[in-house]
């Protein structure tokens, strides 16, 4: 739980606040007046007004930087983003359609930026990859590596979890035994012992487990007898010269993902009025961060690298309350030579906002039957 919670908090901070400093630093450049920046966030709004609103504040520049008693992300307060201080060169709303633009896409650019970075020392270092030939590939700690399982299915039942490498099969009843280095050895073994239960060793991490399953007979289509995915999966090193480009491609690979993604999730929602079961919360998210944390760094890295993308497509989208949202509206605005209504700008953010609270909470409740 300590893990779980821990590099929940890091990978939570880290993205929101690489997307806040986008906004904080473009909007320095511009010299707009930028009132605060802040570490984490006040707990007086949940908890009211004996709730210490800041750990401490630090003053410099201008600029009040702020640390917050509930540890994660954190925010940046722009002079002006709420409309006030019209006419005033140092306030937002006064500048340049261009220049609020710039401001407000900076933090999506930013997250852009972090995932190519990690996805690019990820490679340096050595990062998961499908394997075909392991000595010509130069992997390491290559193994048959669990990549989904299917919901309701034995695996899902027995906590099988995405990452874990399947090392030894046995069947107890009839004293058989097989260690699995290649996907062959696996499948036809669960063939072979379909409907006897068997006995598998996995790899979650640096640790060794056993669990008891009962592969299926006849599995439903598209799923095998356990309800698993499987590849030869090794860690393999990219030259430090290739790396920044290896991670610029694993950007762009990951961005056609979250885009199908995102089509799932929208038709979905539209036709049925349900999330598909993929679609994790903020619970689900901190179960994946322990998760990864615990199979290594290479793993985090990454881990790391698509949820800064996963948010950053998650902004650009143009949905009002979302920095998106806001983008559309500028584009409006220079489109029609004038703003928008700010009611109506403000009133479409606000309904918006609600909805998007309504889907989390719906997301996470889902979450936490799962995992209870």
């Amino acid at each position: 739980m300590i893990i779980i919670i821990a590099s929940f908090l890091f990978v939570i901070s880290l993205v929101v606040l690489v997307h806040e400093w986008g906004h904080f630093w473009t909007a320095r450049k511009l010299k707009v007046k930028v009132e605060e920046f802040g570490f984490g966030f006040s707990g007086r709004e949940l908890f009211g007004s004996r709730f210490p609103p800041k750990l401490f504040t630090l003053k410099k520049g201008g600029v009040i930087y702020s640390f917050n008693p509930l540890p994660f992300g954190g925010f940046v307060k722009i002079f002006g983003e709420d409309g006030e201080g019209a006419g005033d060169s140092e306030s937002f709303i006064s500048r340049p359609v261009w220049q609020r633009f710039a401001i407000i896409f900076a933090g999506v650019f930013m997250n852009v930026v972090l995932a190519w970075f990690l996805f690019s020392l990820g490679a340096g270092l050595g990062s998961p990859a499908i394997i075909d030939d392991a000595a010509a590939q130069g992997a390491t700690d290559v193994g048959v590596t669990i990549t989904s399982v299917s919901s309701e299915s034995p695996a899902h039942v027995e906590d099988f979890r995405v990452g874990d490498v399947i090392v030894r099969l046995k069947n107890i009843q009839r004293g058989i035994s097989r260690d699995i280095t290649i996907l062959d050895e696996l499948q036809n073994f669960t063939k072979e012992n379909a409907g006897q239960e068997l006995t598998v060793s996995i790899r979650r991490g640096k640790n060794i487990l056993e669990k008891n399953i009962v592969p299926r007979s006849n599995p439903p289509e598209g799923e095998g007898p356990m309800g698993i995915s499987i590849a030869l999966i090794g860690i393999v090193k990219t030259p430090w010269y290739k790396a920044p480009l290896k991670g610029a491609e694993t950007v762009y690979s990951v961005a056609l993902l979250i885009a199908g993604g995102f089509y799932v999730l929208a038709r979905e929602f539209v036709s049925t009025g349900s999330v598909p079961a993929e679609i994790a919360g903020p619970v689900g998210i901190a179960a994946l961060s322990g998760q990864s944390a615990e199979l290594g760094l290479f793993y985090f890295i990454n881990f790391i690298a698509a949820i800064s993308m996963n948010l950053a497509f998650l902004n650009v989208l143009p949905i009002p309350a979302l920095d998106g949202g806001r983008l559309l509206f500028l584009v409006i605005e220079k489109i029609k030579g004038s703003r928008v209504d700010q009611k109506i700008e403000y009133a479409l953010h606000g309904a918006f906002f609600v909805i998007l609270i309504l889907l989390i909470v719906l997301i996470t409740y889902r979450d936490v039957a799962r995992l209870l």
